[in-house]
């Protein structure tokens, strides 16, 4: 038999493997980092959270977008436009959930070159209105990266604005959210495979 007809097939075989390979997410296992606390990689093992879709239509604005479950990952993807609101969010079902023996939030995404927040809230209130913690973190197109979140670096906001205090209190988490709000028109997709909490260093 021709060797290279035994060839084409095997090399055929092997470029599909490489790029299976490559969309899959890269190691997010909890053990392989002491201290650090795992909140979902969107297995059986873990919460659900319960997410559900807020976008800017809440305020009168034309973005789209949502999720979607799948194993080991969920995808956030969607279309902002500026011209009111200009923000798609995905926020978690409340929670109760004590972090103070943490540092941060780990995400472990695969983006597309956008940037987007991670949000929590607390008790805290202003004015009588629930505050929100919002944490910024950037993305390569394509590539799987990590974005460590200090909780120092959440900044508190009331309808998206920002506020002078009170800071954080990671005792008292009440509810997680994933959220595109950089002020850019068009398509974005987010691959996220894991959230952590890590710990506070020793």
């Amino acid at each position: 038999m021709n060797r290279a007809n035994i060839l084409s097939p095997l090399l055929l075989f092997i470029g599909y493997l490489l790029m299976t390979l490559s969309s899959l997410p890269a190691n997010t296992s909890a053990s392989t980092r002491e201290g650090e606390r795992l909140l979902t990689d969107f297995t059986a093992g873990t919460s659900d959270f319960g997410w559900y879709v807020v976008n800017d239509n809440v305020m009168g604005g034309r973005s789209d977008g949502g999720f979607e479950l799948e194993p080991e990952q969920l995808l956030f993807t969607g279309t902002t436009n500026t011209d009111g609101g200009g923000f798609s969010s995905i926020r978690t079902a409340p929670m109760q959930l004590d972090l103070s023996s943490q540092a941060g939030i780990r995400l472990v995404v695969k983006g597309d070159g956008r940037r987007y927040t991670w949000r929590l809230t607390s008790d805290a209130r202003w004015r009588g209105r629930l505050i929100s913690y919002w944490a910024d973190f950037e993305t390569r197109n394509g590539e799987w990266t990590t974005a460590n979140l200090p909780f120092s670096s959440f900044i508190p906001r009331s309808r998206g604005y920002q506020l002078d205090g009170p800071a954080l209190d990671a005792g008292q988490i009440t509810g997680m959210g994933l959220m595109i709000y950089d002020k850019q028109d068009g398509p974005f997709h987010l691959q996220l495979a894991n959230v952590s909490a890590y710990s506070k260093e020793k």
